[in-house]
C-alpha cells in the first residue's frame, strides 16, 4: 500500500528552462525603458558577452548570456583591483595559439611550394608572417606588463620672478664663471659715455694719421 501511495503521490512541474539568449535589463531611479536598455547594451561586458556566445565552443544556444556577463564582471573587478594573473594567462595563451597558427600555415605554404603552386605559397605564407607578428606583438604586450619600462624625465625648477634654475647645468660650471668675474675685476655695468666717446676720437685721429702718411709717399712716387 505504501508503495501505491508512493507511486501515485504526484511530483512538483520542473522549473522552465531559462533562454540563454535573455539579456535582463535593470532599470535605475527616474530611468526611462529606453534609457536603460541604451546604458545596458553598450556596456562593454554586455558587448562582449554577446561576441563569446557567438563564438563559443558550446554553440550560442547553450551558453547562458547574462552568465558570461556575471563573470566577465568578476574579472573586471579582479583586474582594478591589481591582480594581473589572468590576463597575463590570457595573452600567453593567445601567443600560444597564435604561433600554432602560424606552424599550420607553413606547413601548408611547404607543401604548395614542392608542387610549384606559387599562388598558395605566397599567400598561406604571407597569413602565417602575419600570425608570427602578432604572436610577437602579444608576447611583448606581456613583457611589459610583467616588466613597465621605465621613464627618466628632467625638470626645470621655476623661482618666484624671472629666475630659472636647470636642473642640468653642473654647479662647479658656475663657480668657474664667478671665479673668473672676481679676478677680472669686471663688472655688469656699461661703461659711461664720456669714455666711449675719448675712445673713438683717439682711433679717428690715428686713421688721419697714417692717411697722411700715405698721401705723402703717393706724391713722391
Amino acid at each position: 500500500m505504501k508503495k501505491q501511495a508512493r507511486k501515485a503521490k504526484k511530483l512538483p512541474d520542473p522549473s522552465p528552462v531559462r533562454d540563454p539568449k535573455t539579456l535582463d535589463v535593470g532599470k535605475l531611479p527616474d530611468e526611462t525603458d529606453s534609457d536603460a536598455i541604451a546604458r545596458t547594451v553598450i556596456a562593454p561586458t554586455v558587448t562582449a558577452a554577446y561576441t563569446i556566445r557567438d563564438f563559443s565552443p558550446a554553440g550560442p544556444n547553450r551558453t547562458s548570456l547574462m552568465s558570461v556577463i556575471k563573470d566577465l564582471t568578476k574579472q573586471v573587478k579582479t583586474v582594478a583591483g591589481g591582480d594581473m594573473l589572468r590576463t597575463e594567462s590570457m595573452l600567453l595563451s593567445q601567443a600560444h595559439s597564435l604561433d600554432s597558427i602560424f606552424g599550420g600555415l607553413m606547413r601548408r605554404a611547404a607543401a604548395n611550394l614542392k608542387i610549384n603552386n606559387f599562388d598558395a605559397f605566397e599567400r598561406f605564407s604571407r597569413l602565417g608572417l602575419k600570425a608570427q607578428g602578432q604572436c610577437r606583438a602579444t608576447l611583448e604586450t606581456l613583457a611589459m606588463i610583467k616588466n613597465p619600462p621605465i621613464v627618466y624625465t628632467r625638470q626645470a625648477n621655476f623661482a618666484n620672478g624671472p629666475q630659472q634654475v636647470n636642473n642640468g647645468v653642473p654647479t662647479h660650471a658656475r663657480e668657474n664663471e664667478n671665479q673668473q668675474s672676481e679676478l677680472s675685476g669686471a663688472t655688469n655695468e656699461l661703461p659711461s659715455d664720456t669714455g666711449t666717446q675719448a675712445l673713438t676720437g683717439g682711433i679717428n685721429q690715428a686713421v688721419e694719421t697714417v692717411g697722411a702718411v700715405n698721401r705723402a709717399e703717393d706724391k713722391g712716387g
